[in-house]
């Protein structure tokens, strides 16, 4: 379908068209799930800045563009992390699910995608977390979403991520399946769950979010006195 003016947009109708466009990677439970969480720092005045940690085209990025602005946090800035390389070889937690390179895009995909819908673009960092996230990650977190697939990978974004986080912030980590808790929770990335325990040290303090469908979303919450 044709998407609207961007001066008559509004987040439902670039909600649908998500949904239409970019379903491989975003679902009707993910794009309400991040909607709330942005809303809330908005309300609470959380400060820092929200990081998107894998990805791909934008398409998350653009929507949470789109809530900031919506809900007037217009100075609020956006970073995005991805290697622009795909998915890196998988490592001895992962399953054989995905061939390295799966996933794979350009920033300008990320840039084309904002500027069709009259969006500023996020900041784009382009190189792998291990690389691009010790030096260049802003300094005050208020909302992380991690969406990096693998053990290593998720291990490395909680470890650059949870130490600067806002006071009240929160973090996060897609396909993040506790079976116990989520029966309906997809799993087919068993090493992002394994990652969060190892960091935080089992059981993490993690709190499963819920949805309609297979939603696999664990949720951090940093302590109001800052910390872990």
């Amino acid at each position: 379908m044709p998407h609207p003016s961007p001066k008559s947009l509004s987040l439902s109708a670039l909600r649908d068209w998500l949904l239409q466009h970019h379903g491989d990677t975003l679902d009707a439970d993910r794009l309400p799930a991040i909607r709330s969480e942005l809303e809330e720092l908005g309300a609470r005045t959380v400060p820092g800045a929200v990081v998107e940690l894998g990805c791909y085209q934008g398409a998350m990025a653009l929507w949470m563009r789109a809530v900031l602005d919506a809900t007037g946090q217009h100075d609020r800035h956006i970073h995005v992390y991805d290697s622009f390389q795909g998915l890196p070889e998988r490592g001895g937690r992962d399953p054989e699910l995905f061939e390295a390179g799966y996933l794979r895009a350009e920033p300008e995909h990320v840039r084309a995608l904002h500027d069709r819908w009259g969006r500023t673009p996020p900041a784009i960092h382009r190189g792998w977390f291990a690389d691009t996230l010790p030096a260049q990650l802003p300094e005050t977190i208020a909302f992380a979403y991690l969406d990096g697939d693998y053990y290593d990978s998720i291990h490395t974004c909680l470890s650059a991520c949870v130490p600067r986080m806002a006071p009240g912030g929160t973090l996060i980590v897609d396909d993040y399946a506790d079976l116990e808790a989520n029966p309906k929770a997809w799993n087919g990335l068993p090493g992002v769950k394994a990652a969060c325990e190892d960091y935080f040290d089992a059981p993490s303090p993690l709190e499963v979010m819920f949805g309609a469908g297979d939603l696999a979303f664990g949720r951090y919450a940093a302590p109001a006195g800052g910390g872990r």
